[in-house]
C-alpha cells in the first residue's frame, strides 16, 4: 500500500460501511481500510461467500449482518452505527452460475434505494456499478455514451446508476457510480480466469483459454481500492450522481493475456484456444475510457498487467492458497450453518435477548446461522416481538402454532423447517446460555453428532433442585437404554440426527429420551442453569410429575416388570399364609383367633396393589390410543422469514418442502 493511500483511508470520514464485504472486492476493500483504522464494518449476508470473512479472521464486532432487500434492516444497522462514508459493493448476477433474476433486481435495484433512503446529507455513498452497464456499446465508450445492455444484470446496473443521479440531483444526496472493468488480484473467487491462470503458471502451466480475440479491461483491485477511496474524498459539487470508469484504457486480448502471463512466469507451455466456450455476453472490443476519471476523482491504473499477475501470485504464496483458499473456497463445512430452534411460550421480553445474544456468539464463531423462533400460541406479545426480529434480519425465521402444543412440538415444528448443518434447540426463557454454543461446536467438530447441555447445577431453591436431580436418577436406572443424567433439551444435533427424529412416526414425543434413543456418537458439555430472566416458569408441581411420567412410561417397561414380580410375590406370600393357617390351627397355635383387621389391611393392601397395577397399565394403554389417533403433532398458522409470510397450508407445505430440499 502506497503512502498517499494510507493517508487518504485516514481522512475518511467514519464510521464506514462496506457492503458485499464478504465478497472478492468488497473483502479486499475491508482489508486494507481495516489495516489502517479500526470503525470499518463489514456488512454481509451472503453466507456463501463468508469464507474471506473467516480467513480474514475479522472480529465479530466489525462483522454486520444485513439484508439490503429489506427496508427495515438497512435503517436498523444505519441507526445503530450512524456511518458516515458507505461504499456498496453488494451485487448479485454477475456470474454465470447467478441465475436468479428476481434476486439480481431486489439485490441491485432495491437494495441501493435501502441504502440511498437512509443516507443523510453528510453522509457518501460510493457505489459499484459495471462495465456491463455499456452492454453492446462496448469499445472505450466515455461515461455520457448511450448505455445498451445486454443482459438481466446490465439492466439492473444501468437502473441503479439513474437512481444514483436521481437521488443526487431530486435529494441532495452525496453518491457516485464507479463502473468496474475486469477486476482481478486477491481473494477473488477461485474458480475464475486470472485466479486460476496464475494457480497455474506458478507451476509453471496454463489452463484453457476461450477465444483468443476476446478482450478485456484488466484493473489490478488495489487500484479499484484507490478508486473507491479517492470517490469518497472528491469533490461532490463535481461528481455527485455521475457514473465514472474504472477502467486501465488498455484492451488485452486473452491471447495478450495468455503472452503476458508467458513472459512473468517463464511459461513454456503453449497457450491452447478455444476449449472453453465463450460466454453469453463475451465481447471482442471491451475496453474503457478512464478519461473522467483521471480528470475528477484525480485516479488512474497504476500496476500493469504482468506487475499485477506477479502479485496476485505473491499474494497466493503468502496465504498457502492450496491449503487454506481453495479448501475453504470449495467445502462448505468451514462455514457451516447453525441453526437455533427456540421454543418460546411466555418469553416475549426475553426474545429480543436471545436474537442478540445469539447473533453476538454465532458472530464470534465466524459461522452462518438461522434462528427459527417458535411461538407455541403465547398469550402475551410474542407475535410482535417475532414480526419485528424477522423484518430485521433474514436469518430468523418465524413460526406461530394454533395452540400450545408443548415445548416437544414447539422443537419438533422448527426442526422439520431448519436447514442447518446442526441445530440447537433451547428454551425462549435465556436458562440455555447461547454462550455455551461454541463448547457444543467444538464438540460437534470433533465428530460427535449429539452434544447435550449437562446441569452441574441449577439456579433455584435447593429442593426443586434436588427433586431434578433425583428424577434424571430414577429415570436413568429404569429406562432401556442410556439416558444421560442432568441432560434436558438443551443441545447440538447433526443434520443426519434431526432428520431421524423428525422422522419418527410417534406422536408423543420425549425428545431428550428420543435422542438417546437414536444413538449416534454422543457427548456432553456441562454448565451451570441461570434463573429466568424475565416472570416466573410455567412449570409445576403438577407439570413436573406430568413430565416424569411421560419420560418413564416412553421409555420403561420397569412399571410392568414390578407389576409381574408383585404378583409373583403376592401370590407367593398368599400360599404360604394358607399353609402358615392350616399348621397353625391344626399343630402348634390351635388357639390363633381369626382377625378381623387382618382382613381388612388385606384387602386394602390388594386393592391397592391393584389399583396401582391397573393405573400403569392404563397409562401404557392411554398411549397406545394416543399413537392410534394418528393426529399431527402441531399445526402451524402461519410462518415467517425475513420479511416474507406463508399463512395458507398451501404457503407452508411449500415452503417446508424447499427447506427439507
Amino acid at each position: 500500500m502506497t503512502d498517499s493511500l494510507r493517508d487518504d483511508i485516514l481522512r475518511l470520514r467514519g464510521p464506514i460501511f462496506v457492503y458485499g464485504a464478504s465478497g472478492f472486492i468488497g473483502a479486499t476493500l475491508f482489508e486494507r481500510l481495516f489495516a489502517i483504522r479500526k470503525d470499518v464494518y463489514a456488512l454481509t449476508h451472503d453466507a456463501r461467500k463468508a469464507w474471506r470473512l473467516k480467513l480474514l479472521d475479522v472480529p465479530s464486532e466489525n462483522v454486520i449482518h444485513c439484508d439490503i432487500v429489506s427496508p427495515t434492516s438497512v435503517k436498523g444497522v444505519f441507526d445503530a452505527l450512524q456511518p458516515k462514508t458507505i461504499f456498496n459493493l453488494a451485487a448479485y448476477g454477475a456470474y454465470s452460475k447467478q441465475q436468479n433474476i428476481i434476486l439480481t433486481y431486489e439485490t441491485n435495484v432495491i437494495g441501493t434505494v435501502n441504502l440511498l433512503e437512509n443516507c443523510g446529507p453528510d453522509q457518501v455513498y460510493v457505489h459499484a456499478g459495471s462495465s456491463s452497464e455499456y452492454g453492446f456499446n462496448c469499445t472505450a465508450p466515455a461515461e455520457t455514451d448511450p448505455v445498451e445492455p445486454n443482459s438481466h444484470y446490465a439492466v439492473s446496473k444501468v437502473s441503479s446508476a439513474y437512481l444514483i443521479q436521481f437521488y443526487h440531483r431530486v435529494h441532495q444526496k452525496k453518491a457516485v457510480n464507479l463502473r468496474l472493468y475486469s477486476i482481478y488480484g486477491d481473494w477473488e473467487e477461485p474458480d475464475r480466469l486470472i485466479p486460476k491462470l496464475v494457480e497455474n503458471a506458478r507451476k509453471g502451466q496454463l489452463p484453457p483459454f476461450v477465444s483468443p480475440e476476446i478482450s478485456r479491461d484488466f484493473v489490478y483491485v488495489d487500484d479499484c481500492v484507490a478508486a473507491f477511496v479517492k470517490s469518497a474524498l472528491a469533490d461532490f459539487q463535481v461528481i455527485g450522481g455521475h457514473s465514472y470508469n474504472i477502467a486501465s484504457g488498455v484492451k488485452t486480448t486473452i491471447a495478450d493475456l495468455a503472452q503476458t502471463t508467458r513472459t512473468a512466469f517463464n511459461v513454456a507451455q503453449e497457450p491452447v484456444y478455444g476449449a472453453m466456450q465463450n460466454r453469453k455476453w463475451d465481447l471482442a472490443d471491451w475496453y474503457g475510457d478512464p478519461t473522467a476519471a483521471n480528470r475528477d476523482l484525480n485516479w488512474k491504473a497504476e500496476i500493469s498487467l504482468a506487475e499485477g499477475l506477479r502479485r496476485t501470485a505473491d499474494w497466493q504464496n503468502r496465504q498457502k492458497y492450496e491449503e487454506r483458499v481453495l479448501p475453504a473456497f470449495a467445502n462448505p463445512y468451514l462455514n457451516p450453518v447453525i441453526s437455533a430452534i427456540i421454543a418460546c411460550y411466555k418469553d416475549a421480553q426475553a426474545m429480543p435477548y436471545m436474537y442478540e445474544r445469539l447473533v453476538k456468539t454465532f458472530n464470534e464463531m465466524k459461522v452462518r446461522y438461522e434462528i427459527i423462533f417458535v411461538n407455541d400460541r403465547s398469550p402475551d406479545n410474542s407475535e410482535e416481538v417475532l414480526e419485528e426480529l424477522c423484518a430485521k434480519d433474514p436469518n430468523v425465521i418465524g413460526i406461530t402454532h394454533s395452540r400450545n402444543f408443548g415445548s416437544q412440538s414447539a422443537f419438533l415444528s422448527g426442526m422439520e423447517i431448519s436447514t442447518g448443518d446442526a441445530v440447537v434447540l433451547m428454551d425462549g426463557d435465556l436458562q440455555d446460555p447461547p454462550e455455551i454454543i461454541p463448547s457444543f461446536y467444538e464438540k460437534w467438530q470433533e465428530g460427535f453428532e449429539v452434544v447435550y447441555g449437562t446441569r452441574v447445577q441449577r439456579e433455584m431453591k435447593p429442593h426443586i433442585h434436588l427433586f431434578y436431580k433425583g428424577f434424571y436418577r430414577v429415570f436413568q436406572s429404569l429406562s432401556y437404554i442410556p439416558i444421560p443424567r442432568d441432560a434436558g433439551d438443551f443441545s447440538m444435533m447433526d443434520r443426519k440426527v434431526v432428520k431421524e427424529l423428525v422422522a419418527l412416526p410417534e406422536t408423543e414425543q420425549f425428545l431428550r429420551g428420543l435422542r438417546a434413543w437414536v444413538g449416534f456418537r454422543q457427548t456432553g458439555v456441562p454448565y451451570v442453569r441461570p434463573e429466568r430472566m424475565f416472570g416466573v416458569s410455567t412449570n409445576n408441581w403438577r407439570k413436573n410429575i406430568w413430565w416424569a411420567k411421560k419420560a418413564i412410561f416412553s421409555f420403561s417397561f420397569v412399571p410392568l416388570e414390578l407389576m409381574s414380580y408383585g404378583g409373583i410375590a403376592l401370590t407367593g406370600l398368599s400360599i404360604l399364609g394358607i399353609f402358615y393357617q392350616i399348621l397353625a390351627k391344626y399343630i402348634f397355635a390351635p388357639d390363633t383367633p381369626q382377625g378381623f383387621t387382618t382382613v381388612i389391611i388385606l384387602i386394602t393392601l390388594f386393592g391397592g396393589l391393584t389399583m396401582m397395577g391397573l393405573s400403569f397399565l392404563g397409562e401404557y394403554i392411554s398411549k397406545i390410543f394416543e399413537e392410534t389417533k394418528k393426529r399431527p403433532k402441531f399445526i402451524r398458522t402461519k410462518v415467517r422469514k425475513g420479511g416474507k409470510m406463508y399463512q395458507t397450508s398451501e404457503e407452508i407445505r411449500t415452503l417446508v418442502a424447499q427447506q427439507k430440499k
